[in-house]
């Protein structure tokens, strides 16, 4: 960390209020993103999908629970992986407490993954996180909302992720899609957004943005090196 000016508490204030005006200049120009974002096309969802969940066989529109709008986290889960992704788990972590909001507000929340169900209730039991996650095993979710690959665009470095074409390390990126099901039923894809789109979804990094050392990776292998599962921690949260 730099070393900081000390100045006068008069100084100080002069020089917060101008960066306040800039803050204010920053949520009025998110509060524009956010609608033009609201505003995009939607797709009508045409495919037909089954997610194997805590009821048994579940198709696309129980996942809504009776609700209209649906956040759907894409979360890096292979077949053949041990445990879910550590980067993953560190955004679920911020989700999990906040699913009662949404659903007072018409929106329902689920975890799809393509491992097993019975992995996925083993890591979720072990996290301790209460929020739907159902697997997408025996369906091409994955591939249709490109969250997963095959091993021929791997070999052929042409994965298809976040809007272009590139190398990519592994079977499964990250992600979040939502959905929009009308009166009649039919459903819609309105928004899904991968990699540093996920960033402000993240409160833990939101609240290190504002500590002296921010995020403090600028000297790691890549940004979040530093992650590991909660239980994993030397010092466990209190």
């Amino acid at each position: 960390m730099t070393k900081h000016e000390v100045v006068s508490e008069d100084k100080w204030l002069a020089t917060r209020k101008a960066l306040l005006a800039e803050e204010k200049a920053f949520t009025k120009a998110r509060d524009r993103l956010s609608e033009a974002r609201r505003a995009l096309p939607w797709v009508k969802v045409t495919k037909t999908y089954s997610f194997e969940g805590p009821k048994g066989q579940e198709g696309f529109a129980d996942l809504f629970e009776g609700r209209s709008q649906l956040i759907v986290y894409h979360f890096m889960f292979g077949p053949d992986w041990n445990e879910g992704c550590k980067s993953c788990s560190f955004w679920m972590d911020n989700f999990d407490g906040v699913i009662g909001h949404l659903n007072q507000r018409d929106v329902s929340f689920v975890a799809v993954s393509r491992a097993p169900l019975a992995k996925l209730d083993a890591f979720k039991k072990r996290m301790g996180w209460h929020f739907k996650w159902v697997s997408s095993l025996e369906t091409d979710f994955n591939y249709d909302y490109h969250v997963s690959f095959s091993e021929a665009e791997k070999a052929k470095n042409e994965i298809a992720y976040n809007y272009g074409t590139r190398p990519y390390f592994s079977s499964d990126g990250p992600g979040l899609s939502v959905f929009h099901k009308d009166e009649s039923g039919v459903i819609f894809h309105t928004y899904s957004c991968y990699a540093r789109g996920l960033d402000p979804l993240n409160t833990a990094y939101q609240l290190l943005d504002l500590v002296p050392k921010g995020r403090d990776e600028a000297g790691l292998p890549f940004p979040m090196t530093w992650v590991k599962l909660h239980d994993k921690y030397e010092t466990q949260a209190r």
